[in-house]
């Protein structure tokens, strides 16, 4: 018997174990991951930002996560000498009626109590000498970082406080009991008195076995990048970000400088096949007919039509892909791209067509479940956790049974 069994392996589900062992030394833990190591999906096909929280809205979780996020996980790197560079970014209008969309993003930064400047040609040159502007937002917060990287040490310290890791191992049933919750899997049975939900991709799937309707639907948008030829890294100095589209629920592509020193440019967005769909071809009847038979899809299809249908072009046009980086740095040619891997986003989206817009937690009898948890949920991770074990208090049978430990 368990007190706690948190089903994910990935970034939320690991710093939600840390966030237990926190406030619950002596709690018993285990972590049910059904892949062969720990951050294997959305964590490990991460861009590596530490975002600053400038996009969201105001008073928002993802607002404040992040922002709060941004300094709990610079601080757990330093903590740990795992490498990071909090190099900053700029977010950059390039035509003349992106000026007062990105005059509208810094007021929504400095309402998110951010230390933020907003720069003019001149000094936008002097940081990023390459990129095309005409006005930008400089962002110095920003970082970057490897998450796998992170997620391998929180699982060392998860490890360290005497909590395991099951790896390899599938939940396939959770029978919600009044005492405990029974989670049977592909390796055996497991008891619990309490399970949180991390699972991400399949979140909605987990709450469901558990008994619980979310009204919502995870949604697969599959994130493709291209990485700068190694001779032509020299053009990006930090992160370069477009004004996003206060219309479209994407960043639009973008320019990565990573820890190893690589330039990663994109994503685009366009829907997976599969949750965990990496590749153009990679398919799965199960997932894209939940996706093709759910009616909020479809009118979040007919929303952003136009928007989605330039997402596909840049997805099999290199040139078209280039064109769009090209906004931003006039001087990257088609030929200046490699491929690189691609990221697969699990979007919660309602039935009205409208996408969840903040991280989502809803709360059992005796579970717990992370239902929306995208970008910037990495950055966020560690406070991610404490929210949710925060949280216990409210079911106080189950904090009295630890607590007496």
């Amino acid at each position: 018997m368990y007190d706690f069994a948190i089903v994910g392996g990935g970034i939320v589900g690991l710093s939600t174990g840390m966030a237990l062992y926190q406030r619950f030394p002596n709690a018993k833990v285990v972590v049910i991951e059904k892949e062969a190591v720990v951050a294997d999906h959305q964590t490990g096909h991460n861009s590596g930002v530490i975002h600053s929280g400038i996009y969201y809205k105001p008073g928002s979780f993802k607002a404040r996560f992040a922002r709060q996020g941004s300094k709990s996980m610079t601080e757990f790197c330093r903590t740990h000498g795992i490498e990071h560079d909090i190099c900053g970014k700029v977010i950059v209008a390039t035509k003349p009626e992106e000026l007062p969309l990105l005059d509208d993003l810094y007021s929504r930064g400095l309402q998110n109590e951010l230390a933020i400047q907003r720069i003019g040609v001149d000094e936008l040159k002097e940081i990023e000498p390459h990129v095309n502007g005409l006005g930008a937002i400089r962002v110095p917060q920003a970082g970057i970082v490897n998450y796998r990287q992170v997620s391998e040490k929180m699982a060392d310290i998860i490890r360290g406080n005497g909590g395991e890791i099951k790896l390899k191992t599938k939940v396939e049933k959770i029978d919600e009991d009044f005492d405990d919750v029974i989670i049977d899997t592909n390796n055996g049975t497991i008891k619990a008195k309490m399970v949180i939900n991390c699972a991400g991709l399949h979140s909605d799937r987990i709450a469901a076995a558990a008994g619980y309707k979310t009204d919502m639907k995870i949604v697969p948008f599959r994130g493709e990048y291209f990485k700068l030829k190694p001779e032509k890294c020299f053009l990006v100095n930090h992160l370069i970000y477009p004004v996003p589209n206060p219309k479209f629920p994407f960043l639009g592509v973008h320019f990565t400088r990573m820890i190893s020193g690589e330039v990663d440019a994109g994503p685009n967005a366009v829907l997976s096949f599969k949750r965990e769909g990496y590749k153009k071809t990679d398919f799965n009847a199960k997932d894209l007919t939940e996706v093709l038979s759910y009616k909020g899809f479809w009118k979040l299809a007919s929303k952003f039509m136009k928007e989605g249908m330039e997402e596909y072009v840049r997805s099999f046009s290199k040139k078209q892909f280039t064109k769009s980086l090209q906004e931003l740095i006039p001087e990257i040619q088609e030929d200046d791209l490699i491929p690189a891997p691609a990221g697969v986003r699990a979007q919660a989206l309602q039935d009205d067509g409208n996408m969840v817009d903040d991280f989502h937690i809803i709360m059992g009898k005796r579970t717990i479940h992370v239902c929306n948890a995208p970008s910037p949920a990495a950055t966020a991770s560690i406070e991610i956790g404490k929210e949710v074990v925060n949280r216990i208090p409210e079911q106080t049978h189950l904090l009295e049974a630890v607590l007496k430990k």
